[in-house]
């Protein structure tokens, strides 16, 4: 079993939301952090000096994963700010409301870019500079339906899912990649929790889960030295009731 304790891990959007909790969850498993963010300086600060609290390392890195560039250079500044590096974590996105009637090529570049290509070019450095290790993506339950309303985050997530699997097969047999995939978990930005309630019903088990779901299934992963190319829907069971989201085409 792989033994985080002493570890060091990359959490892209580590300062908020599901990427605070990995990344705190880790820490108090003996991880040491290397936590991302790209606008959220404050929030990320404060999630480094709650990890330092729990006793173990915690370094902050900023990328903009909307360019390639900084990609390509993010793996390099973790390894020469921490040290080394075990473990990637690939959380940060981006989940704007790009309809099917009315996305352009460029919304599609920019989100694709950010939650499916930056992954890839993160994973991809990561094999090339270290060579071992463990890599878990975060997609969303949604991708076994459809959503029109927000069109290319669906498809970016697909895309991601695609990679999930490439990789696993492609980096063996030194790493692992596999992928956690969340239903209803958070309710969307400027949302509250009526947005979960309201939705329930919708979900085989009738309720709404919580952060610690799928941190708990992130762990599963990491710790399994044994599994790859996996997808965990933390999603009630939603993944099994195909559905279509927003206004068809």
């Amino acid at each position: 079993m792989f033994n985080l304790k002493g570890k060091t891990a990359l959490i892209t959007g580590a300062a908020r939301r599901i990427g605070r909790s990995l990344a705190l969850e880790l820490a108090r498993q003996g991880a040491n952090l290397v936590i991302h963010y790209g606008r959220s300086e404050a929030e990320a600060r404060k999630v480094r000096e709650e990890a330092v609290n729990l006793g173990v390392k915690a370094h902050l890195v900023k990328a903009d994963l909307g360019k390639p560039d900084s990609c390509e250079n993010l793996i390099e500044n973790t390894v020469t700010e921490a040290g080394r590096l075990d473990v990637l974590i690939n959380n940060a996105s981006v989940f704007p409301a790009n309809s099917i009637q009315a996305a352009s090529v460029d919304d599609l570049n920019n989100v694709m870019q950010v939650n499916a290509w930056a992954p890839f070019l993160l994973s991809r450095s990561f094999a090339q500079r270290i060579g071992r290790g463990k890599i878990v993506n975060i997609l969303d339950t949604r991708i076994t339906g459809f959503d029109f309303d927000r069109f290319t985050y669906y498809l970016s997530k697909k895309m991601l899912e695609t990679l999930t699997r490439s990789l696993a097969l492609g980096f063996s047999p030194n790493m692992t990649v596999n992928a956690v995939a969340p239903g209803l978990i958070l309710p969307p930005e400027g949302k509250d929790l009526s947005y979960l309630e309201r939705l329930k019903g919708t979900v085989p088990l009738k309720r709404y889960g919580s952060v610690s779901d799928v941190v708990d299934a992130v762990l599963f992963l990491l710790r399994s030295d044994f599994i790859t190319g996996q997808v965990i829907y933390v999603d009630g069971g939603k993944h099994l009731v195909q559905t279509i989201e927003g206004r068809q085409p």
